[in-house]
């Protein structure tokens, strides 16, 4: 079967900046689709996942810095933020959120497509590695991905409820980094946190009592106070 070309969704609000640069995308032979909100890319990623979002800043109602952040937390798909040469703090904003790029109106088309073929090509070598390593091992344990276990050095599996799960899952997808109590709780539960839901810390307290991780000595998972969690055990 043949390979379809690259997936790419422009979301941008002015219709002669979205018509030019998908028009010059598709005739250098990718695949593109066209959005001028966030609802409208939601709609155009349910039918089909995207390699990369190409994604204006200055979008009327959800702006794309907080879409940048809702895609980052649901997958790893190449981001580029699109700027304003003034934007000097979104932009930064937007890599801590998770932009893999940005790039300045007015742009170089030219110089537009080697980011983007770059950035596809890393997207898809991590989909490789990632698809490889579907089994994550740390200490004594075993997290399978695909079979959504975990099994101890004894061979025994350990039950762990569906947040407990997506919560180890995100935080040794992202080991040595802290995970905010804001995304681990969208992560489990899909909805905003606010500083009296206790949720994720009673989640993390029982998947470290499952783990025999002591929270006063941990191994595993480190609390980053007044930030989130980290996972600090070295994977294999």
């Amino acid at each position: 079967m043949r390979q379809l070309p690259p997936h790419i969704v422009i979301v941008e609000d002015d219709p002669t900046t979205r018509t030019k640069l998908a028009a010059y995308f598709k005739v250098e032979g990718y695949r593109v689709s066209t959005a001028e909100s966030g609802a409208a890319m939601r709609i155009v990623l349910a039918d089909q996942p995207a390699d990369l979002l190409m994604i204006d800043i200055n979008l009327p109602g959800e702006d794309g810095l907080r879409l940048t952040r809702e895609q980052r937390e649901r997958s790893e798909v190449g981001i580029i933020l699109v700027t304003g040469r003034t934007d000097v703090v979104d932009r930064i904003v937007g890599l801590e959120m998770g932009a893999d790029d940005y790039v300045t109106k007015p742009f170089d088309q030219r110089e537009l497509l080697a980011r983007v073929r770059n950035l596809i090509r890393r997207v898809q070598m991590s989909r490789v590695d990632f698809a490889s390593h579907r089994a994550r091992r740390f200490l004594d344990w075993t997290l399978d991905l695909t079979h959504r276990t975990l099994k101890g050095k004894d061979g025994r599996f350990v039950d762990l409820t569906r947040a407990e799960f997506a919560a180890l899952a995100l935080l040794s997808g992202h080991p040595g980094q802290v995970m905010s109590r804001e995304r681990i709780l969208r992560e489990i539960a899909h909805r905003d946190w606010d500083p009296s839901d206790r949720t994720v810390d009673v989640v993390i307290r029982r998947l470290r009592q499952k783990l025999g991780d002591d929270s006063r000595h941990p191994r595993i998972i480190v609390t980053s106070h007044g930030e989130g969690y980290l996972f600090v055990a070295t994977l294999r």
